[in-house]
């Protein structure tokens, strides 16, 4: 009888990549980031265990959109009190909290549950194109997004 191979935790090796957002499509970076985090780029994924690596982005203030998508796309936060919802436009979240537009976008992809969670805590955004991560000795890692 054939047995159905499970990757031991313990024996997954973790990369580390850094992604260069200047200029790259928002949603597609996203979405190209999310499959890195979950780790369906492994020949031996599985659905049910954190086998991604981590992912390092810099340069996420000069993240591209398309249309008029930096005016009508709104992020909503609510207090919890009457009267608390807070809402907000893509191009004010780009100027207060770059790095928060793609975590949230990321986050969107990932699986709603405790692995989702474990698998966001491995994404590092920076507004800048510098990063205190050298020691991990991340690989770069090249994303083409470019539309057409």
């Amino acid at each position: 009888m054939m047995r159905t191979y499970t990757p031991k935790l313990s024996d997954v090796e973790r990369n580390w990549w850094v992604v260069d957002a200047d200029g790259q499509n928002l949603g597609r970076l996203a979405s190209a980031i999310a499959q890195r985090l979950r780790g369906k780029h492994r020949p031996d994924f599985t659905p049910h265990l954190d086998l991604g690596d981590h992912v390092i982005v810099v340069n996420a203030s000069r993240i591209a959109t398309t249309g008029a998508r930096m005016a009508d796309k709104m992020y909503y936060t609510h207090s919890g009190y009457p009267g608390g919802l807070r809402e907000s436009n893509l191009a004010s979240m780009m100027d207060k909290h770059p790095d928060r537009v793609l975590k949230l976008a990321v986050k969107g992809m990932l699986p709603r549950n405790r692995l989702g969670r474990a698998m966001i805590k491995k994404l590092r955004v920076y507004g800048g194109s510098e990063h205190p991560h050298a020691a991990q000795k991340p690989l770069i890692l090249v994303i083409d997004t470019s539309l057409g």
